[in-house]
């Protein structure tokens, strides 16, 4: 398995003081995105993981776990689905709504978008309370999907999604972990 420079990960993720609120410590992953080595690094991690294992479909959380999705997809010749916010999706739809850390939310996906049996790996960027990712992977469970794993960028383990997901009988990987809020 490749090995990941973890601490370089870490020092290139922006951390915004206050937002979206008080007391807050923002982790903003858009900087591995702008920066070569550290796409590249973060996109090999992924790929390298998955590479040997029966794998069917790649899903993604609207919006960025797309960013994350879609490529490992293509560089594993599989298909991506998109799990997106209620209203977004143009065919026929079932549902999820779940808490939020600030309210409520319901996400979509396509009825056709996974078939009974497909081992399903789950992406999104960031898992805090882990409500998104067990929504969605209630989604992909009821149309007769299997969940490989919910994989992230980051692990905020303060919040206990990783537990809440690990709880639900799903296993968890992510890149890098920052502690507290």
């Amino acid at each position: 398995m490749l090995k990941v420079d973890t601490d370089y990960l870490k020092k290139i993720i922006r951390t915004v003081p206050d937002w979206p609120e008080k007391g807050v410590m923002f982790r903003d992953i858009t900087p591995l995105f702008q920066d070569p080595q550290a796409l590249r690094l973060m996109m090999d991690a992924f790929i390298h993981r998955y590479f040997d294992q029966k794998i069917d479909v790649i899903a993604g959380v609207d919006a960025r776990g797309f960013l994350l999705g879609v490529t490992i997809a293509y560089e594993l010749n599989l298909p991506f689905v998109p799990v997106r916010k209620k209203g977004k999706l143009p065919f026929k739809t079932i549902s999820e709504d779940y808490e939020l850390e600030y309210g409520k939310a319901t996400i979509e996906l396509h009825d056709d978008a996974v078939k009974k049996g497909d081992r399903v790996v789950l992406f999104d960027d960031l898992i805090a309370t882990g409500g998104t990712m067990l929504a969605a992977a209630k989604l992909i469970q009821r149309l007769g999907g299997d969940i490989v794993e919910a994989a992230a960028i980051v692990d905020l383990p303060a919040l206990k999604g990783s537990e809440k997901i690990q709880a639900a009988g799903i296993a968890v990987h992510s890149l890098v972990e920052f502690e507290g809020l």
